[in-house]
């Protein structure tokens, strides 16, 4: 069972897919707009093309003849993907799945209408005067993203009037594609948000990963930690909405699903088909197969029998402060890795730019989350990024 894999989108997450596939014995060909992306660095082949250009999409996959697709990014021109379904090409998750959550407005639609799930009140808006009138309908304060975006670009939150101009604006520089529409959202006082991995497999039940609790800054999120403590019933509502949404959209793979949890209980709030970039904390070692193994068996259709968690684990980014074409250097590794509980993963990117990922520290142990949270904060602190 040697498969030929084209993934698209060739970033830190795409990396650790890359090696996990390989340790399965698959053909992995890594595509991104870059040469020496993190995913090229580990993958058999690789491609630097612009995935938003159909007919340079189409040209990958008639010279590469892939028997899976498999998206890791946004920006992609998805509508594509259901000719190579024609085509007998298997899509991760599927067609249906990888189009609709490219797009915020095909999601939410399908998880508030289609589906019935409890989400944020929502407008949608394509002009100034429809996001003025977005924001009546939602009131004050309220939460504005584009359509299409990534790593929380685009995103800020509307307070007052006087903020909806440098919405639109910021909201219109941050859209990815072509692509310039914006979501309007009620802002959810929420206690914490989550995300639940979620694992839809070929010949087997849908399983959930425990809950991860995230931090977020400019959007993008700064500290993760599984397993988050919360209700057992806000939980069960959850994987119930979870399984509802993926079974709409259909397919097997990994799901990073993203929820607010209010006293009130749960709140849909996004949907990744694909590993997520908080479920990194499951390469500490939190449960028997971390994110990236589990996307690969899901997708393989092998078996997985159970999901186990095997110990607590935090997450903490390293970012890059300044922006350079040179080769980063890194400094303070061995500070951090003189302690047995704590690990370095370091992406490969080949430049640097301020508030770039670059790296990722983890914990793990019997200590509370939050004691792992603030041990990985400090480990982080301590690596330097030497441009």
């Amino acid at each position: 069972m040697n498969h030929k894999i084209l993934l698209l989108g060739s970033g830190e997450l795409g990396k650790e897919f890359v090696i996990a596939a390989k340790r399965y014995g698959q053909t992995v060909i890594a595509v991104d707009n870059y040469p020496g992306a993190p995913a090229m660095q580990v993958a058999d082949h690789f491609e630097v093309i612009d995935m938003l250009d159909a007919s340079a999409l189409d040209g990958v996959v008639a010279k590469h003849q892939p028997t899976i697709i498999v998206p890791e990014i946004e920006a992609i021109r998805t509508e594509q993907f259901y000719n190579y379904e024609k085509q007998g090409i298997a899509v991760v998750p599927s067609a249906k799945a990888a189009n609709f959550t490219m797009n915020r407005k095909a999601i939410r639609d399908l998880a508030a209408i289609e589906v019935g799930v409890r989400t944020a009140p929502y407008r949608y808006a394509k002009s100034m005067e429809e996001l003025r009138q977005g924001v009546a309908f939602c009131g004050l304060p309220c939460v504005v993203k584009p359509l299409m975006s990534s790593s929380g670009k685009g995103q800020s939150v509307i307070r007052t009037e006087a903020d909806i101009e440098k919405a639109w604006s910021y909201a219109m520089e941050g859209s990815r594609g072509d692509l310039k529409e914006i979501i309007v959202e009620g802002f959810i006082s929420f206690d914490y948000e989550i995300t639940l991995l979620t694992v839809t497999q070929k010949n087997g039940p849908t399983l959930f990963c425990a809950p991860i609790g995230h931090r977020q800054e400019r959007g993008d999120y700064q500290e993760s930690w599984q397993p988050m403590p919360m209700d057992p019933n806000h939980l069960a509502e959850a994987q119930e909405m979870a399984a509802k949404v993926t079974a709409a959209l259909g397919g097997a793979g990994i799901w990073g699903v993203e929820f607010f949890i209010t006293q009130d209980g749960a709140y849909f709030s996004e949907l990744s088909p694909r590993p997520h970039d908080t479920g990194m904390v499951t390469l500490a070692g939190t449960q028997n197969l971390n994110e990236f193994e589990l996307h690969a068996r899901a997708i393989l259709g092998m078996p997985i029998p159970t999901i186990t968690q095997v110990q607590n684990g935090a997450s903490a980014v390293v970012l890059a402060q300044s922006e350079s074409a040179k080769a980063p250097i890194y400094e303070g590794l061995d500070l951090v890795l003189t302690d047995p509980k704590a690990e370095v993963r370091i992406f490969g990117k080949p430049s640097t730019r301020p508030y770039r990922r670059m790296a990722v520290v983890l914990r793990n142990g019997t200590d509370p989350v939050e004691d792992l949270v603030r041990s990985a904060k400090g480990d982080a602190a301590k690596i330097r990024i030497k441009e």
